[in-house]
Formats: C-alpha cells, structure tokens, sequence
C-alpha cells in the first residue's frame, strides 16, 4: 500500500510540473499608477521576478527620458528581473505622456517623485528598500543623481548620457547651444505639457535673455550636490558619449573627479543616448552589461570583481578598444605655439562642429567623422594653425586646453575653436570643439578656454589642425559682421595617453 501511494505521487508530479518553489526565474509585467508628490499620478511598468520565492527582492527605479514614455526601459527592466531577480519600476516622468502634472526640468517634485516610487515599491511590489539602486537615460539620468543626493536608501545609481551641470550643458562658455535648446523645447511641447519654469525659460530664449535662466541650474544639476551624494556614499557609475550633442562630455569628467565614494566611468563614440540605446530595450550592449553588474556589486552586495576594474574606461572616439585607466587621464602633453593672426568676425566657414543627433551618431556608428578639407577653410574668416606630423601616430587622451590673446573690436563676438586630425590631402575629421564669448571691444585679453575631452587616435603620417572661427550653425552666434579679431601669440596644449 504504501509503494502505491509513493507511484501515484510520483505520476501526479510527473502530471502537474514541478511545484512552483522551483519553478524556472522568470518575470512578470505589470501597468500601475503610483502616487507621486502632491498626489500626481506617475504611470509605470512594474517588472517583478517570478521563480525565485516570495521576496523581498532588491529594487531598482528608472524614471524616463524626456519626452519618452514609461516603455524606455522594459526590455532591460524584464532582463534584470529574470537574470537578477530585481523588481523594476520605469515610470514617465511627470509632464509627459501617460503620467500627470507638469514638466518642471527636474525640479524638486519630479526629484521628489524617485523617493515616492521607492516607497510605492516597497509596499507594493516585494520592493526591499535597504538594497535601492536608481538609473536613467538622459532627463531620467539626471533625476537619478539628484534624487540619490536627496535619499539615502539609494545606495548605487547608474546615469546614462547625463547632465551634471544643465549651464555648462545648455550654455557652455556663456554660448546658447541652440540646437540642443530647440531639440527639447519642440520634444516637450509636442509630449508633455511645461510647466511655468519652462515656460519662463522658453521666453527667456526667445528673448534673447538666455543669461536669466542660469539661475535655475543649479538646483536642478547634480554637480552642486556632490557634498550631499559623497555623504550619502552612493556608488555612481556614469556612461555618456564624446560627441553628446547635449550634454557634452566635459562636465561629466569634471563631476566623476570630484566623486569620493564608488565610482565608474564610461565614455565612447556616439551622441546623446546613442551607446547605450539598444541595452535599454533588453538586446545585448556592453555599456548596460556594466549597469547591472554595478548593481549587482553596489545594491545586491555580490562579490563580482567589479571593484577591481580601472574606473575610468574611455573608448577611442575614431575606433578601437577601451582604454582603462585608474582615474581621469592626466599624462604627458604636447603644446603647440599659435603665432598672431587677424580675422574677419560674423561670416561662417566650413569648419563648424556639425548637426546634433545626427553627427555625433554617424561618428558612434559607422566611426564617419565631421569632417573639413582645410584648404578651403577662409584664412580671412578663421585663424588656423597646422601641428608637426606624428610619423607614428599618437592616442590623444584627456582635456586639450587653449590658451588664447585675443583682441575683439566688436563688443560682443563668439570664438568658435575646433581640433583636427588632418591627413597630407588636408582633409580633416574633427577630434573635439568648444565656443567661448568675448566682450570688451579693443580690450587685449587672453583665455583659458578647455576643450570637450577626448580619446582619438592620430593616424601615422597626420597632425593636429586647430581652427578657430566666429560662426557655428549648432550654437546663437553674438559675432556682429565687419569686426575683427585679432589673435595673439597663443597656445594649445593636448593631453597624451
């Protein structure tokens, strides 16, 4: 009797499956409303593993881009929680979309929004909230590393094409980047619904009194924060693109050094959100591998090894493999003396820094750079200046830096500086750009002006161009036609690896 009853046990679980204890890890999706602040509903796909028990689970927050819905970050969110056992919530951020209120730039009620998900979360969806990591692409990145200044459950964050400081990213040496500008103004308006510190900053711009928006920056940029975010001992692991055409990659660099606490950096080719756009969707990117192996380290606490990688990768921007160092590269040098030159101000000339999205991608993708055949650069119109050759090539590797004398006749005129690779034909790709405004009509003054950093590898045979102009289609050029500049003795300093 008793050998039958152990046959039909055996027959009802060949039957019926393995009991659902041991069931395979898997995931299942769900589409909530989560209370934000002041009640405003946040819209969010939860993804919570299935298969591997009750619970709690560790949690992960992934507020979205701007103007990109609450599907941004599924495919990625379904892979951690299967191979990972995460529960993932990415929710839109207020103002856009399917979730309520209105768009504040990453103003204190959507920063606020991260920590009300967290405790929805933790209530809701077997959400441990001792182990919280928070990650995002661009307006969810940042969210990111001001929500994890302000939370200190959040103990890891990953933040993909951020901003760190919005001026230096909207504004970069008082310069109006205008394409970016336009770019998120029409994306906001056509899905989202701005709200009066937009608006306020909109009329600013069209006003030409972009100077009046500064003000807000700092609240809304992680760099002012950094006392907050090293207190808190928050692991930041940062992905962004050298040819970001929005928030470009110096500002980053700048904020990873100042980091104390766990850190990781990752640049390489591309433009905004490019490098890491496929991971978000699930398919296989190394840039998203890193991510949840700095959560499985930083949140799950899982001995991965990732502790003892270098921290700071950089891929060449022109191709190759990643370059690791233990901290921002900062090498031998070479400098290169620019003799004096006089130019004619407010005409542009082929040389300019591209299209943003667009450049920045090709460059990412199929490594087709910006390019300029600098015989045809007018040397009326642009200062330019011509390197030694390298007979063997050379990686450059850091922030290039310009020391300029210059004199403007005009009260207002904009520099435009580009750094070339250029080839024996003259034909040139750029490596790396940066604007600069100069008041003071007939005042001699000279400029520390810095680069946007880069790794680039000089081919054997090429040099380094460095043109300068007072014209660039990208940026709100204040460059009044018939001054001049007149450029002192000066010089160019670019880093090495």
């Amino acid at each position: 009797m008793r050998r039958s009853l152990v046959l039909v046990l055996v027959l009802l679980t060949t039957l019926l499956g393995a009991p659902a204890a041991i069931a395979a890890p898997g995931h299942q999706i769900s589409y909530k409303s989560i209370s934000g602040v002041g009640g405003t509903t946040l819209k969010a796909f939860v993804v919570e593993p299935t298969g591997v028990g009750s619970g709690p689970f560790p949690l992960l927050v992934m507020p979205s881009s701007w103007a990109v819905p609450n599907i941004e970050y599924v495919g990625a969110a379904a892979k951690l929680a299967k191979e990972s056992g995460y529960v993932v919530v990415s929710y839109t951020s207020r103002g856009f979309w399917d979730s309520g209120g209105e768009i504040d730039i990453a103003g204190p009620d959507t920063v606020g929004d991260v920590s009300k998900v967290i405790d929805w979360a933790v209530a809701n969806a077997h959400a441990d909230g001792t182990k919280v990591g928070v990650a995002g692409i661009s307006y969810g990145a940042g969210q990111s590393l001001l929500a994890a200044a302000t939370d200190k459950r959040i103990k890891a964050a990953a933040a993909l094409s951020t901003w760190t400081d919005l001026a230096r990213s909207l504004y970069p040496n008082n310069t109006v980047n205008k394409q970016a500008v336009e770019v998120l103004l029409a994306a906001g308006h056509a899905t989202g619904r701005p709200g009066p510190v937009l608006q306020e900053a909109e009329d600013a711009y069209r006003d030409g009194r972009f100077w009046e928006v500064v003000p807000i920056s700092a609240g809304r940029s992680a760099a002012s924060k950094i006392e907050q975010i090293n207190a808190n001992g928050t692991a930041v692991m940062i992905g962004n693109a050298w040819n970001d055409g929005i928030f470009a990659p110096g500002q980053v660099a700048d904020f990873y050094s100042k980091l104390t606490g766990p850190k990781r950096l990752m640049l390489s080719p591309g433009d905004h959100a490019t490098a890491e756009l496929f991971g978000a969707a699930g398919l296989p990117n190394e840039i998203w591998e890193s991510v949840g192996r700095w959560f499985d380290r930083h949140v799950k606490g899982t001995a991965n090894g990732i502790d003892a990688e270098q921290p700071v990768q950089l891929k060449p921007n022109n191709g190759g493999t990643w370059k690791k160092f233990g901290a921002w590269p900062a090498g031998n040098a070479d400098t290169m003396q620019l003799d004096g030159k006089k130019i004619h101000a407010g005409w542009g000339t082929v040389a300019d820094s591209g299209t943003i999205l667009l450049s920045g991608a090709l460059q990412g993708f199929l490594n087709i750079p910006t390019g300029v055949a600098l015989p045809f650069v007018d040397r009326n119109l642009a200062g330019v200046w011509s390197g030694p050759q390298y007979p063997n090539g050379v990686t450059l590797a850091g922030t290039p830096k310009l020391k300029l004398t210059v004199t403007p006749s005009a009260e207002t005129t904009t520099l435009f500086a580009y750094l070339y690779e250029v080839g024996p034909l003259g034909l040139g790709a750029l490596v790396t750009h940066k604007p600069v405004k100069v008041t003071g009509a007939g005042r001699t003054q000279t400029l520390d002006v810095q680069l946007e950093p880069t790794v680039w590898n000089v081919g054997a045979g090429n040099r380094l161009a460095l043109v300068i102009d007072t014209v660039d289609p990208r940026y709100l050029t204040e460059s009044t036609r018939g001054s001049t500049v007149i450029f002192g003795p000066s010089s160019l300093t670019v880093p090495k690896a």
